[in-house]
C-alpha cells in the first residue's frame, strides 16, 4: 500500500475487516450444521474466528505458510466443538480443504493477469473469498437438516478416511513444490499443477460435504422406519387386546353361568380354578401404557415385552408428557439403547431385574436406569463384545445426544450395581 494516503489505507484495511468477517459468518453458517458448536459463547466465537482469520491467510503454489496453518485451524475447531472427535476432525480437515483450496487458487493465479498490479490483486483476492463462501452457504443450505448432523462412528471413519484424499492433495500441490522459483522449468509445471489439483481439492471436499447430508438423511430414514415398526407392532398388540376384550365381554355372560353351576353343586374348588383362568387370560393383563408420551410407549412396549421373554423383571416409573420438546429419533434412542444394555447386563446376573425411572418436570428430561453389573465389565465400562453392542457404542451415542443438547450423561459402577443417568433441560 505504498504511495496510498492515510485515509486509502485505513478505507483498505476497514475492507480487508469486513472481508474477513463476512468469510467467516458464510463458514460458520454452514459448518455450524455439520459441528456441535460448545454452548458457552467462547465456543462460537473461537470457530467464528479460526474461520474468518484462516481465510485472510496468503496462500499460494510454493507457500510453506500452509504447513503453520493446519495444526492450529484443527486445534481450535476442536477447541471449539464437541461430540465424537471422529466426526469432528473429518468435518475440520474438510472446510479446511475448501477454503485453503480457495485461497490458493485466488492468491496463486489472479496476480498472474497483467491487468492488475500487485496490490490491486491483492485486493481483489480479498473481495472474491466471501463470494466463493457465501456461495457455498447457499448451495448445500437448502439441503441442511434442522439440527446438527449426527452420524454413526462406523461411518463417521468412512468419511475421516476419505478426508484425507483431498488434504493429500492439497499439501502435495503446495507444499512439495516450495522452491518452485528457482527454475522456470518447475515453477511452469508447478502452476500448471496447481491449476488442476487446487479446483480438485475443494470439489472433492465439497463433494463430501453433500455425502455426509445424503449418509445423514439415510440415517433418519432408517430411525424413522425402525420406530414406525415398533409402532405398528405397538398397535396391533392393542388391537389384539381389545379384541380379546370384546370377546372376554361377550363371553361374561357364559363365564357367570359356569360358575354359577359350579358353586351350585359345592365344586368350590374347581370355581376357583375356573375363575384363576380367566384372571390369567392376557385379555386382563392390560395394555395400559407406560406414559402420555407415544414414542416413549413404543419404545418401552417393545423393551417389556423383550423383558419378559429374557426373564428379567422391569420396574417402570414412567411420567412423560404427550408433548415432549425432545426429537422422536433422540428419546427412541436414548431409551432403546439404556434398556438394551441393562438387558444385556441382567441376563448375565443372578439379580434379573432392571428399574427405569423417566420423568419430564420443572423443565428438565431425566432418565435413570439401575441394573446389575454383569460381572464382565472392564473399569472403564467400555464393551467386552467385538460388536459393540453392550455397555460401548450405545453410551458414547447417548453422550453425543446429551451434549447436544446441553445436558448430563454419567453412569456409575459401584456395589455391584450400574446406574445411568441422563438429564436434558427442555
Amino acid at each position: 500500500m505504498d504511495g496510498l494516503t492515510l485515509p486509502q489505507q485505513a478505507l483498505i484495511c476497514l475492507t480487508y475487516g469486513v472481508t474477513l468477517v463476512c468469510s467467516g459468518l458464510a463458514l460458520y453458517g454452514t459448518a455450524r450444521r455439520f459441528l456441535t458448536v460448545r454452548s458457552l459463547g467462547w465456543g462460537k466465537a473461537i470457530l467464528f474466528l479460526t474461520f474468518g482469520i484462516s481465510t485472510g491467510m496468503v496462500i499460494w503454489v510454493g507457500d510453506p505458510n500452509l504447513l503453520y496453518v493446519f495444526p492450529l485451524f484443527v486445534f481450535f475447531s476442536m477447541l471449539s466443538t464437541q461430540g465424537d472427535w471422529m466426526g469432528r476432525l473429518a468435518v475440520t480437515i474438510i472446510f479446511f480443504c475448501i477454503i485453503m483450496s480457495v485461497c490458493a487458487i485466488l492468491d496463486t493465479y489472479i496476480a498472474l493477469f497483467d491487468l492488475f498490479t500487485i496490490d490491486t490483486s491483492d485486493f481483489l483476492c480479498r473481495l472474491m473469498r466471501p463470494l466463493f463462501f457465501a456461495l457455498l452457504y447457499l448451495l448445500i443450505r437448502r439441503r441442511m437438516p434442522v439440527g446438527v448432523i449426527s452420524l454413526s462412528r462406523r461411518l463417521w471413519k468412512l468419511i475421516l478416511g476419505l478426508s484425507f484424499m483431498p488434504l493429500c492433495a492439497l499439501m502435495a500441490v503446495v507444499l512439495l513444490t516450495y522452491r518452485k522459483w528457482d527454475s522456470m522449468v518447475a515453477n511452469s509445471m508447478a502452476m500448471n499443477q496447481g491449476m488442476v489439483v487446487l479446483p480438485f481439492t475443494g470439489v472433492t471436499a465439497l463433494i463430501l460435504l453433500f455425502v455426509i447430508l445424503t449418509l445423514a438423511n439415510h440415517e433418519k430414514l432408517e430411525q424413522e422406519v425402525h420406530l414406525a415398526g415398533l409402532r405398528e407392532v405397538y398397535y396391533q398388540g392393542i388391537q389384539r387386546e381389545q379384541v380379546q376384550v370384546r370377546t372376554l365381554r361377550h363371553d361374561l355372560r357364559n363365564h357367570m353361568t359356569v360358575l354359577r353351576g359350579l358353586l351350585e353343586s359345592g365344586e368350590t374348588e374347581k370355581a376357583i380354578g375356573y375363575l384363576e383362568q380367566i384372571t390369567d387370560s392376557s385379555s386382563l393383563g392390560g395394555g395400559k401404557p407406560f406414559s402420555d408420551n407415544e414414542t416413549a410407549n413404543v419404545v418401552l412396549t417393545a423393551k417389556a415385552k423383550e423383558m419378559r421373554q429374557r426373564g428379567i423383571q422391569g420396574e417402570f416409573q414412567i411420567s412423560l408428557p404427550r408433548n415432549l420438546l425432545i426429537a422422536e429419533m433422540d428419546l427412541c434412542a436414548l431409551l432403546g439403547n439404556a434398556l438394551d444394555n441393562a438387558m444385556e447386563a441382567a441376563e448375565k446376573s443372578t439379580d434379573k431385574t432392571v428399574r427405569v425411572r423417566c420423568r419430564a418436570e420443572k423443565g428438565l428430561f431425566m432418565l435413570q436406569v439401575d441394573n446389575a453389573l454383569a460381572g464382565d465389565e472392564k473399569p472403564d465400562l467400555s464393551t467386552t463384545k467385538k460388536d459393540k453392542t453392550a455397555h460401548g457404542f450405545g453410551l458414547l451415542g447417548m453422550r453425543e445426544i446429551a451434549k447436544r443438547y446441553g445436558g448430563s450423561f454419567e453412569v456409575v459402577a459401584a456395589n455391584g450395581r450400574f446406574e445411568l443417568v441422563v438429564c436434558l433441560p427442555l
